[in-house]
Formats: C-alpha cells, structure tokens, sequence
C-alpha cells in the first residue's frame, strides 16, 4: 500500500490571527500608508513581509512612531505601559489583540486590583508574556514568570492563601499541565483561572497532532521558528514518536528527510500559517515522495472575531 500525505484538521490561521491580520490590510485600505505596527502582528515570516510591501511599518518603540500616525498592536498584545504612553501621544490607534490574550490581560488587572499575587506560565521574551506581565501594577502584591519547575521551586510567595497562576495562550497543554501540577504540590492554595488560558485553536492543533502520529513517521510543521504553537507542534509530534520538521516554506524540505520512503507524512500548520504556503508545502512533498494528499477529519473552527467598527467598511 502507497503511502499518504495526511493534512491534519484544524491547521493554520486562527480567528485571532485572521482578526489581526485584517485590521492591519483595513487600516492600510482607509488610512494609506504607513500604518506602523508594533512588533511583527502575528509570528509569519510570509505574513509580515507581505504586509510590509503593503505599506506596514513593524517597530518596537512607539519613539520610531511620528505623531498623528496609525498605530496598530500585534495580536500577542502590549503592556499597559505601552496602551498609556500611546494614549498620550496624537495617534489613532487600533488593538490587534487576540480576545483571547486579552482575556488574560482582563484576569491579571482585576488580580492586580486586589493585591493578589500571580504566577504567570510562559516563555521569557515572548511579546504575549510580555505584555500579560505588563498588566499587573500593585506593589502591595506581584506577577512572576515561571518557566519550568526550578523557576517554581525559587519562587518566595508572600502570601501562599492569595496566589493565583495564568497561562501564556500557545503552551503546549502538557506542558502547562504539569508546570500546574508542580505549582499546586508546592502551592495547595493556588487559585486557576475559571477557564483554561490555553486557546481553543491551540488545544485543537495539538490534539489533531496527537490523534494522528501512531499513523504517521514524519510530522512536516508548516510556521516560523518564531511562532511558539508552530514550535509547540513540532514538539509534541516528536514526543510522539514522529521525526519532525518545521518549516517556513517548501524550499526549507529536505529530501534526506523522506529517505528511505516513510510509510506516510503529516502536515499540520502553526496558527499564524497561511493556507498558500501550506498549499505550497503539500505539492512539495507530493513531488519528493510521490504520495497524495489526503485530508484527514477534525474539529471544525468556526469561530471569528470582528475587526474594530472603524475598519468594517474599508475595504
């Protein structure tokens, strides 16, 4: 029996990705270039470089941004700081922030508010973990980063009756549950968000990857280094067996991978991908192996997050 090329369900753009990614081609449509965006809105080499020839102006520091201008927020969010500072200065400005990033945000202010401390899960550096930690402003309390279990062990919790964790959206749930599971054997009293931090299109991806890699020998991950669930994926298909890849673009394959023949592949794409690299990708591994697509079931998305009223009729 031939081999097949199984293209996981659900994979690429999420409704938080779609959301930024329109609000940024809608402010160009009505506002001209440059529109300035601060940090890449979504983690896709292919994304931010096609929105860059548009007009899109990507920066770090709202200093680089001259007054008057368009300023946009990437989907990963800003801190505080960065929402005062733009407030105070004469833009027009237009939050790209995943609902569900900003979900946290709302969690972390209001823990905030009450003096709570908070443990935050996530990666150092990360803009989304950045920006959730730039929501807490009380020193009568604190927020900390946790990474792994020895970040959890140094911690100095002043008030363990008063502790609560969050999450950063792309963890990989295994992950997250056992960084959890550590916080509650040192914590007993911790406190969770009423509803998981890690997203919907998160969980669906991996739990696609997961179903499918007792069939598969090699997991192809269509997204850039730079997108964690993109890394997240490639991840847990190796934790399931499968060598796997991660790829910007079909010219990132490599023959050698498919040698000898793998009884068949897998494809998924990180939430940022779009469809047209993952098309790319597809036609790609045909060639090199010789095997046929086959779309594999899953749960359908079909969630979708409204632009700002500003920008619905721009285009």
């Amino acid at each position: 029996m031939t081999g097949r090329i199984c293209l996981v369900n659900p994979r690429g753009f999420c409704a938080g990705v779609s959301r930024a990614i329109s609000i940024v081609d809608n402010a160009l449509a009505r506002f001209g270039a440059p529109v300035y965006v601060r940090h890449e809105v979504v983690h896709n080499r292919y994304v931010v470089d096609t929105l860059r020839q548009k007009g899109a102006v990507f920066i770090e520091d709202l200093a680089e941004v001259p007054d008057g201008a368009v300023l946009i927020f990437s989907a990963h969010g800003v801190p505080m700081a960065v929402e005062t500072e733009a407030k105070s200065r004469n833009l027009t400005v237009f939050d790209a922030t995943c609902p569900l990033v900003s979900k946290v945000h709302v969690e972390v202010r209001a823990l905030s508010k009450r003096g709570a401390e908070v443990i935050m899960i996530g990666h150092r550096f990360h803009p989304e973990v950045e920006a959730t930690l730039g929501q807490y402003d009380n020193p009568d309390g604190g927020i900390y980063l946790v990474e792994n279990e020895d970040d959890a062990r140094a911690l100095r919790i002043r008030d363990p009756a008063n502790l609560y964790y969050v999450t950063q959206t792309t963890l990989s749930i295994t992950e997250s549950r056992n960084l959890v599971e550590c916080l509650r054997a040192l914590y007993p009293q911790i406190h969770g968000p009423r509803k998981n931090d890690i997203c919907y299109a998160t969980q669906n991806r991996q739990d696609a990857v997961r179903k499918l890699a007792h069939e598969v020998e090699v997991f192809v991950v269509v997204g850039s280094v730079t997108s964690s669930n993109s890394n997240r994926l490639r991840e847990l298909a190796e934790s399931c067996g499968c060598r796997a890849y991660l790829v910007d673009d079909e010219s990132q394959l490599d023959e050698n991978w498919f040698t000898p023949p793998p009884a068949s592949v897998g494809v998924t794409a990180g939430a940022s991908a779009p469809d047209i690299l993952i098309e790319q990708v597809v036609e790609r591994l045909r060639i090199i192996t010789g095997y046929e697509p086959v779309e594999m079931q899953g749960i359908e998305e079909n969630r979708n997050f409204e632009i700002p009223k500003e920008l619905r009729t721009a285009q």
